[in-house]
């Protein structure tokens, strides 16, 4: 259990590599954009 495990955020920091310990941070430049369905169109 450290550096060399692969299976913690410090193994995966050392190796490089990225997965459920260690994920992408997410970024918005802007608000996420929702989907509006055909049926929501025709309702307004």
């Amino acid at each position: 259990m450290g550096k060399g495990d692969k299976k913690t955020r410090r193994g995966k920091i050392m190796a490089g590599s990225y997965g459920k310990y260690r994920a992408h941070r997410v970024k918005y430049s802007t608000a996420p954009k929702t989907e509006t369905t055909d049926a929501a169109k025709v309702n307004a």
